[in-house]
């Protein structure tokens, strides 16, 4: 049987994804507030967890049930072009969720249960017939919760044991939230195609501009309840670091609003990093005070 190499391999489970869950991980280890010394086995444990496992199945399952219209669209994808040859993206994904369930298991119940989860979510997104990545409010949601909350919660869990502080869980579940509007802004690379294959994403739905503005109010909603939130917390330093990074992200949303189609690259590269590095400074002010 051939094999594929593992130079396709690691083509198939794209590395440059992983960074979103790893760094939410990252995320929850800071909000967990607890000393980091003793607990770097189970840290780089989780880190592995949330991206060359988890993320990197789940890229694997979208591959292997997207390798008919990739064959079409593009067709140089390791599954298309022969490089992971016959069934091989399909045992791929199986044994990384398999390797994922029992390395969660190892870190104790509430990390399998998130795993499991997040596990659960990337099968209904890419396999029929749920296929959640066919509905933009469906999809979007399953991916934001998988990339962002997940992971965050699992970062906390690691670390406690137990189940996370319920500030951590609401702020993991804000920027979640957020997240959506990130995922709204992915799709405008693939407008065409997905009108053309009836996949029913928000700019397909919607229309681009009216998803472009949707976008950008579900990016900012949860930022501005995470702003009140830590005031309230009294953690004024971190409200108003959180507050700068989100004012900088108005001033590049205007060209987005603008032209979104042809300024959505250049949005993730430039306001979603203000976006994380907001999550990492919400997380500093749970940190700070032993959430």
């Amino acid at each position: 049987m051939q094999r594929p190499t593992p130079a396709a391999v690691l083509e198939l489970l794209k590395p440059i994804t992983w960074f979103a869950p790893m760094w939410a991980f990252a995320c929850g280890v800071v909000s967990s507030g607890l000393p980091a010394s003793e607990r770097w086995p189970v840290i780089l444990a989780g880190i592995v967890l949330a991206g060359p496992l988890v993320c990197a199945t789940s890229q694997a399952i979208n591959d292997w049930f997207d390798r008919h219209v990739d064959a079409i669209n593009e067709p140089n994808r390791p599954i298309p072009s022969g490089r992971i040859p016959g069934r091989w993206g399909l045992y791929i994904a199986m044994i990384g969720t398999a390797l994922s369930l029992a390395v969660a298991a190892t870190l104790g119940s509430w990390v399998l249960g998130a795993a499991v989860v997040g596990l659960a979510l990337a099968w209904l997104y890419s396999a029929p017939p749920v296929r959640l990545k066919q509905n933009g409010w469906l999809g979007n949601s399953a991916v934001a919760l998988s990339y962002e909350g997940l992971p965050w919660f699992t970062g906390a869990a690691v670390m406690a044991a137990v189940m996370p502080d319920w500030r951590i869980i609401l702020l993991a579940f804000l920027y979640s939230f957020g997240a959506h509007g990130i995922m709204t802004t992915n799709d405008f690379k693939a407008v065409e195609g997905d009108r053309k294959l009836g996949v029913h994403s928000l700019p397909v739905m919607l229309g681009e501009d009216t998803a472009a503005r949707l976008a950008c109010v579900v990016m900012a909603l949860p930022q501005v309840v995470v702003i009140a939130l830590l005031a309230h917390w009294d953690r004024p330093v971190h409200a108003v670091i959180v507050a700068v990074l989100l004012a900088a992200q108005f001033v590049l949303m205007v060209p987005l609003l603008k032209d979104p189609k042809g300024k959505a690259a250049w949005y993730n590269a430039t306001g979603t990093t203000l976006y994380v590095l907001g999550m990492l400074t919400a997380a500093f002010a749970l940190g700070s005070g032993g959430a």
